[in-house]
């Protein structure tokens, strides 16, 4: 779709209530018209309805290339479950096997990848919001934990890569997180604000290195914590500093930076002052996942059209999608990965 088509659309994506839009989610989002949507297991129950939903919201705000957004990493976060569904390893274990067997590690995550594809695919989904490339230290809080593929910036970078490269190989959108790092976060930004007091020197050789390295990709999302060295007031999402210096400038992201979810507890005041403050600062668009109707009207009032910088940043990373796509085979590559890891 041209940047033109896009010029109405508001700099927010938004999640649904439930398995089908209501009348009144539908009038919303025609509306409003959000630049894409995000699913959660509240919105799935099997494919063939999955599909139908997907479908819908982009039915209902007329662009049928309309992104559709899930997080479906493996581990404990994964919105699409069996039996209908791949069930995938969370990113530790792949660090871990690395150590081991580095050719069986980096294989077996290529097949990995390659199977969560086919499930999106199949539905209908566009964007996966995956590499995290947070590092996984003693101290990192659970609710990253082994989504996390290890402590080594070079390590998280490689196997980060392999993630990314098949998904854009097969047309499908990733989203590195989360930026400039979460690996040190003692707290859940679920519930609090981290507060990170290393040096900056120090976070540029460690936690900001992997998205350094891939810093080309296409799509980023923010994190909600507050590195005390570079903004000592402010978490990343909502500071103009690290997003410009530090996200923008020395790690070199020129892609699209989208929010974490403007619920979360780490973040203050009302959920358009949450959203407003985002914006300002220079991300491109807000994400609000709750899916209630009332918080997504607050939202609406809050985010403008897309930029103009956040539509040029759309047409670079929508052509991923205009390149030939690899062949997926689910079968074979299901039988592939099991005997891989009978072995390792």
């Amino acid at each position: 779709m041209s940047v033109a088509d896009l010029s109405s659309c508001r700099s927010v994506i938004f999640g649904c209530e439930g398995t089908k839009l209501s009348a009144a989610e539908k009038k919303f989002f025609g509306a409003e018209q959000p630049y894409g949507f995000i699913l959660f297991a509240r919105n799935v129950k099997n494919p063939r309805q999955l599909k139908k939903l997907v479908s819908s919201l982009r039915a209902a705000v007329s662009r049928p290339d309309a992104p559709v957004l899930i997080d479906q990493e493996g581990g404990r976060v994964q919105r699409l479950r069996a039996p209908d569904w791949f069930e995938a390893k969370p990113f530790a274990f792949f660090g871990d096997l690395h150590a081991a067997s580095p050719e069986t590690a980096i294989e077996a995550l290529r097949l990995t990848t390659r199977l969560i594809i086919a499930d999106l695919k199949n539905a209908g989904i566009t964007v996966n919001c995956t590499p995290c490339l947070d590092l996984r230290l003693p101290e990192t809080v659970d609710a990253i934990g082994d989504r996390a593929f290890a402590a080594d910036p070079g390590l998280v970078s490689v196997l980060g890569a392999v993630v990314a490269e098949e998904m854009l190989n097969a047309g499908l959108m990733p989203v590195i997180k989360h930026m400039p790092g979460h690996g040190r976060a003692t707290v859940d930004s679920h519930h609090d604000l981290p507060r990170v007091t290393a040096p900056k020197d120090e976070l540029m050789r460690t936690d900001f290195a992997p998205f350094r390295a891939l810093s080309l990709l296409p799509w980023g999302m923010t994190s909600h914590i507050v590195f005390e060295d570079i903004d000592p007031d402010l978490p990343a999402t909502q500071s103009k500093t690290v997003i410009e210096e530090i996200i923008r400038g020395e790690i070199g992201f020129k892609g699209l930076l989208l929010t974490d979810d403007l619920n979360m507890n780490a973040l203050s005041g009302t959920l358009a002052e949450r959203a407003e403050k985002a914006l300002d600062a220079g991300v491109d668009i807000v994400l609000h996942c709750s899916g209630k109707l009332d918080e997504m009207r607050e939202v609406a009032t809050a985010c403008p059209p897309l930029s103009a910088d956040a539509l040029i940043r759309i047409e670079l990373g929508n052509r991923v999608f205009g390149r030939d796509t690899v062949p997926l085979d689910r079968k074979l590559d299901s039988e592939r990965l099991a005997a891989l890891l009978a072995t390792a």
